[in-house]
């Protein structure tokens, strides 16, 4: 069996400057198919977060993966008009689309504005739909395609009344990541017949990513209820080369998928 069971396949990761998108992004690569590594991020001190599209490709390129950097703000209806495209262009038809871009505010309901409302939509609900759209006429012609969509236990509802204190400010972002489920089960619905599969996936538990760090949300979950990034990413890399006929229309969590499975976790990989 091969070791580059992705060659000859293009992928899209969004959101691929650091955390869960940059190590997806590695993990394909090293397993043959070619990346198109995206994020608003695209050389080192654009932003306040260590890591840029540049030094994930850059680190692809070293351990002998093919990937490409493009530079795309998907709060900017004209970026994500334009990802797909230029993406086809330089690298080939999209075999595979990871959407994992996010942008998180996390305030309470009543002191949310409007800008940061429509922000977070625009990325982690219209950027999903939208790059989906230009995706599937070639999957559809092709009948093969893979579209993952990155989600978060904070899809969940809440579990109450007593409420936990000190979790509030997530009702926004829960609410896009629910609406991103449901978008993914009722995709996989409408494609399945065109060989192409759709799924939703979640740490298991908390993924120490650089954002969840910013936010101080590791301080809030138990170290035990921290999610390694390698399961996470195994999980991803399973359910985009799985059989399209029946690994899709999952909304799943990474540690379960692969003990139903039977899927090792691999050495570290950061």
């Amino acid at each position: 069996m091969t070791d580059r069971p992705l060659d000859g396949r293009v992928a899209l990761v969004t959101g691929a400057s650091r955390g869960i998108g940059e190590f997806v992004a590695r993990r394909l690569a090293a397993a043959g198919a070619t990346v198109g590594v995206s994020a608003r991020t695209l050389e080192e001190g654009d932003n306040k977060f260590e890591g840029s599209v540049s030094r994930t490709v850059s680190e692809i390129r070293a351990a002998g993966g093919v990937a490409a950097p493009f530079r795309a703000d998907l709060g900017d209806p004209g970026d994500r008009a334009q990802l797909v495209p230029l993406v086809e262009e330089e690298l080939g038809p999209i075999d595979i689309l990871v959407n994992n871009a996010a942008i998180t505010y996390l305030e309470p309901v009543d002191r949310f504005s409007a800008r940061k409302y429509d922000l977070m939509f625009d990325v982690q609900v219209k950027a999903p739909f939208e790059l989906t759209q230009a995706v599937l006429p070639g999957m559809r012609q092709r009948k093969r395609g893979w579209i993952l969509n990155i989600s978060s236990g904070a899809a969940r509802h809440p579990v109450g009344p007593p409420y936990q204190r000190g979790m509030g400010g997530g009702a926004v972002y829960g609410m896009c990541k629910a609406a991103l489920e449901r978008f993914s089960t009722g995709l996989a619905a409408e494609v399945y017949a065109d060989g192409i599969a759709v799924n939703a996936l979640s740490p298991t538990g908390l993924v120490a990513t650089p954002g969840v760090i910013h936010h101080g949300l590791d301080k809030l979950v138990p170290v035990e209820r921290h999610e390694p990034m390698e399961r996470m990413v195994e999980a991803a890399y399973v359910l985009v080369t799985g059989d399209p006929a029946v690994l899709t229309g999952r909304v799943t969590y990474a540690k379960p998928l692969l003990e139903e499975l039977g899927v090792a976790v691999p050495p570290t990989t950061q």
